[in-house]
Parts: structure tokens; C-alpha cells; sequence
């Protein structure tokens, strides 16, 4: 067994597969439509085959460059037939998810040389944010390292007692001071505060709307000199939460905070849910940013780790 491999148990692998049932089903469905009754990869083939992509929220761009190699591939081999094209899909796949992903499996490990590394996460109302932030708080408790949260989505009272409530059920102190406080005073005293206790993760949640005349972005950049303020160089990871299920919103999500902040990993919420499962690799395609983490349930142990070879051997088992 290959070390990646022995990371991921048999419980992540079939959280995984159950989490990508439905973009599975809806994929496979289609495929099937496109090969009916075809022996080779002709014309047809292709076009079916990128409809099918399209509908399971690839995206455009990505699925015309996964076609374009199939393509190519079918021009370099004139006998390729239809019985070989979920292999030659998945290892297509896989290239594109290993272009845009550097980052290996690390089952929520942070650098030794970052105390307290800084997580800093961004992200519309709505996609899940404050729950991702819970959820990855616990697994880093369970690897025996110590946590704080702040508050910092302050424009939304539910914001904060939702943050509270999450930090009650995983037992991880939250540095809070209400609502309409300033975001980076809240950001300032958490970092301060994981400073002075020693702490090995500090996980700061900002707000994904302003009711005010504040510009978001701005307000963000913000949140961000002030923790450099604390520690120079921090945060050390900004992470953007997108919600699988919207599909090609997520995409146009992606887009504006990346114009904004420097996000430099993603999670992507919700794939459980959803028959848009393909929107992972058109986002990783079109943003180079890796994706870090997945939601493929609501238990804890369901946001994983994003393993690019897992999610595509889960994608294409039949």
C-alpha cells in the first residue's frame, strides 16, 4: 500500500464515495448515453461526453481542455473504442487535479515552524464557513493540537453565537466581543491571545457580507494587516469556503475573493448533496489554488482532507 493509500482509511474512502453518489449517478447516466451503441470515440462521443461534463458542473473551460486531450489521444491511437474511455477520462482528470493541486494528503497537519499557524477563512454567508471552521477545529483537536477561534463576522449576531456554540461542542476556547465590533480588533486579540497561550492553530472566521457601507473586500485586507501586525507573515492561509452545491455560482465566488484577498487554499462544502460534483476540478482547474479540504457529509469525520487521487478513483467507480 502506497503511503497516501495508508493515510486514507477505509471509513474516509466510503464517506467519500457515498458523498459523491449523487454527481456520480447523474455523471454515469450520462456517459453511458454517450457510448450507447458506439464502438469507437467518434464525434458523437465527444460531444455527449462534454454535455455530460457540463451538466455535472465542470465548467466550460475545463471540459473543452479535457475533451481537446481526449482528442488528441484518439488521433494518436485510431483503434481507441469507447470501452477504454473511463480509464482514459480518469487519468485526464487526474492530470488536471495534479496540475492545480501541489499540495499532498496531510490529514490536517500544520508546519512545525508556525506557532500558532494562522488560518484566516473567507467566504460568502451561507456556504457552510462556520461549520467548516468547527469541524476542522475538532480534527485538529483529535491530532492533539491546541485551538483558538475568532470571531471576527461580526456584521451577524448568529455569526458569532453560532462560532460559540461550535466551540461549547468541540471544546476549543472562541474569542468573541458581540456583534458590530470591529472584525480586526476581534482578529488582533485572538492572534494575541493564541500568541500569549502557546496555542498551535488560531482560526479566524470573517464576515461574508457587510450590512454596512464598508466595502467587504476592503474590510478583509484590513483583517489581514492586523494579524501581520501580531505576526509577521501571518495569516499563514487564507481559505477561501465555497459551497459544492451551487455549482457555477461557486465558481463566480471563487473569482471575485481571489480578485480580492490572496487565497491560497479552498474548501468546497456540500458535495454530498449535490449532483455538481464536477465543479471540484473546474474550480482547481481554473484558480491553481489548491483545494484542501471537502465536505462530503454532516458528520465531523465528513469534511476530509481533498486527496485528488481518492476523489477521482471515488468519481469513477461505477
Amino acid at each position: 500500500m502506497s503511503f497516501l493509500g495508508s493515510l486514507f482509511s477505509k471509513e474516509k474512502k466510503d464517506s467519500l464515495d457515498k458523498g459523491l453518489e449523487k454527481t456520480k449517478d447523474n455523471f454515469f447516466s450520462k456517459l453511458g448515453k454517450a457510448v450507447i451503441g458506439k464502438s469507437t470515440v467518434d464525434d458523437e462521443v465527444l460531444d455527449n461526453l462534454e454535455e455530460a461534463l457540463v451538466s455535472s458542473d465542470v465548467g466550460i473551460d475545463t471540459t473543452l481542455k479535457i475533451i481537446d486531450r481526449i482528442q488528441k489521444r484518439v488521433a494518436k491511437d485510431k483503434y481507441l473504442g469507447t470501452a477504454e474511455l473511463d480509464s482514459i477520462l480518469r487519468e485526464e482528470v487526474a492530470a488536471l487535479l495534479t496540475e492545480s493541486n501541489n499540495l499532498e494528503s496531510s490529514d490536517f497537519e500544520t508546519p512545525s515552524d508556525k506557532k500558532p499557524y494562522v488560518i484566516m477563512v473567507v467566504g460568502v454567508n451561507g456556504v457552510g464557513k462556520t461549520t467548516t471552521i468547527g469541524k476542522l477545529s475538532s480534527q485538529f483537536k483529535r491530532r492533539g493540537k491546541t485551538v483558538l477561534l475568532g470571531a471576527a463576522d461580526t456584521f451577524r449576531a448568529a455569526a458569532v453565537d453560532q462560532l460559540k456554540i461550535w466551540g461549547e461542542r468541540v471544546g476549543i476556547p472562541v474569542v468573541a466581543k458581540g456583534m458590530n465590533t470591529d472584525p480586526s480588533a476581534v482578529a488582533f486579540e485572538a492572534v494575541t491571545e493564541g500568541v500569549k497561550q502557546g496555542v498551535d492553530v488560531v482560526i479566524i472566521d470573517t464576515a461574508g457580507r457587510l450590512h454596512t457601507k464598508i466595502n467587504l473586500m476592503q474590510e478583509l485586507s484590513k483583517i489581514k494587516r492586523t494579524i501581520e501586525k501580531v505576526i509577521p507573515g501571518a495569516p499563514h492561509d487564507i481559505l477561501l469556503v465555497l459551497d459544492g452545491s451551487t455549482g457555477q455560482n461557486a465558481i463566480i465566488q471563487a473569482r471575485e475573493f481571489t480578485k480580492a484577498t490572496d487565497v491560497s487554499s479552498l474548501a468546497i462544502t456540500k458535495l454530498d448533496g449535490t449532483a455538481k460534483g464536477g465543479v471540484v476540478i473546474g474550480i482547481s482547474d481554473e484558480f491553481k489554488i489548491p483545494v484542501k479540504y471537502i465536505g462530503v457529509g454532516e458528520k465531523i469525520d465528513d469534511l476530509q482532507v481533498f486527496n485528488k487521487m481518492e476523489f477521482v478513483n471515488s468519481l469513477f467507480s461505477k
